[in-house]
């Protein structure tokens, strides 16, 4: 653990990052007790097979997620591969989340396994930041026996930066006066928004570390990376304004898929689609939210990619209602182009249900009220046993054997 300040004072403003450590390979290693201490990938073996997760073990060898699967036993033979279990990864997802919204309210989920927690309202109650830290930690390993690693510090940026420092089960704690000094040893490479493309650029103009940028002015940045690298001087000085985001203040609510092999059949297309709309409405719901627009995004082999929006005529959080929105984009799309795809997806624009213009229904639809009835019981199913408990489409065998779900570092479900 790396500490910076007294665990023991209360932050003016404290911020934690969650990150389970390894997380699909560590629940593989967690149900199968023959996989504890054995390279462990996870992902699919097919052609354009990629790894979601590599344990600690396969770590060692270079392996990684989002890297093919081919290369990944190149590089580690002896590895195991498991199939992707998402039923399994969301469920202790759930665990996960609940253990961090027992520490506050303001938790941003930015994927199945890392989160965004406020604490700073939470310190007169459960302690300090650190202490909370230390306490989710606890939590963590003795109700779900995994592991997480995390970040403190006074901002979303400096606490994701914080929580891979001591990775695995490890916690760093960063505070405001030690902030600039903490950071500036670290590679740029560690910046968020610096990638392959953008790294030989920040190099040439001799930009090595944190601290390069630190000892720039602000002018200078900008004169050397454009506005990135105004935006970047700002992170290595650990100025970052972003609040932490709750769903229900989200602006909108999506999800997409990546298929492991293009598809171009219509009924597999609308069968993962139709999926995709559940989960967006059940999520719409569960944050008391309505929405008036709905989007769908496809990308083809050659990744090109389009989105095409559809305003509805009122508000509305029906499933119903959005899968006929997103199918009906879904049909205009095909009939432009019959090009296979490699991506599909479906958002909505949230709207809090508090601030929508709902005009009260003079003659209710008969219609309206089943399929809120409808929505209600999947609600409850879903929240109880998980989102996959109950689906409205028929044979949905096709879609689940032609995709894998996609994600920023590996397939599996990407949500914003």
């Amino acid at each position: 653990m790396i500490e910076s300040e007294n665990n023991n004072f209360f932050w003016q403003k404290c911020v934690l990052h969650a990150d389970m450590d390894a997380f699909f390979a560590s629940v593989e290693q967690l149900d199968d007790p023959t996989l504890q201490g054995m390279p462990v990938l996870v992902g699919g073996e097919g052609g354009r097979g990629v790894v979601a997760a590599a344990s600690y073990e396969a770590r060692k060898f270079g392996c990684h997620s989002a890297m093919p699967m081919a290369l990944a036993l190149a590089k580690c033979p002896q590895a195991l591969v498991r199939a992707p279990r998402f039923d399994r990864y969301s469920e202790v997802s759930r665990q996960f989340l609940n253990i961090l919204r027992d520490q506050s309210p303001l938790v941003e989920a930015i994927s199945v396994d890392e989160a965004f927690v406020d604490v700073t309202g939470s310190q007169l109650l459960l302690g300090s930041g650190p202490t909370i830290a230390q306490s989710i930690r606890r939590r963590v390993h003795e109700e779900l026996k995994l592991t997480v690693s995390v970040g403190v510090a006074t901002s979303k940026f400096v606490a994701k930066i914080a929580s891979d420092l001591q990775k695995p089960n490890g916690m760093t704690i960063i505070s405001a006066v030690n902030t600039r000094a903490m950071l500036a040893p670290l590679s740029i490479a560690k910046m968020w928004g610096v990638g392959p493309k953008t790294l030989p650029k920040c190099i040439n103009a001799g930009i090595h570390t944190f601290g390069d940028l630190q000892n720039l002015s602000q002018e200078q940045a900008r004169a050397r990376l454009g506005e990135s690298g105004a935006q970047w001087r700002e992170f290595a000085l650990g100025i970052d304004d972003r609040e932490v985001i709750t769903e229900h203040d989200a602006k909108s609510v999506g999800q997409e898929e990546t298929f492991e092999s293009n598809i171009g059949d219509m009924d597999a297309l609308r069968l993962t689609l139709q999926e995709q709309c559940d989960r967006v409405a059940l999520r719409l719901r569960s944050s008391d939210g309505l929405t008036k627009c709905v989007t769908l995004k496809v990308r083809l082999a050659n990744f090109n990619t389009f989105s095409r929006q559809k305003t509805l005529d009122s508000f509305t959080d029906s499933t119903k209602a959005i899968w006929r929105a997103a199918d009906s984009l879904l049909a205009a799309w095909r009939g432009e182009s019959a090009q296979p795809l490699r991506l599909i997806g479906v958002s909505v624009e949230r709207v809090d249900r508090a601030a929508a213009e709902v005009q009260p229904e003079l003659f209710p639809d008969p219609g309206a009220e089943v399929q809120r009835k409808l929505d209600s019981i999947t609600d409850a199913v879903a929240r109880k046993y998980g989102p996959e408990a109950l689906h409205r489409g028929v044979a949905r065998e096709a879609s689940r054997r032609n995709r894998r779900d996609a994600t920023h570092d590996g397939p599996r479900p990407e949500a914003h």
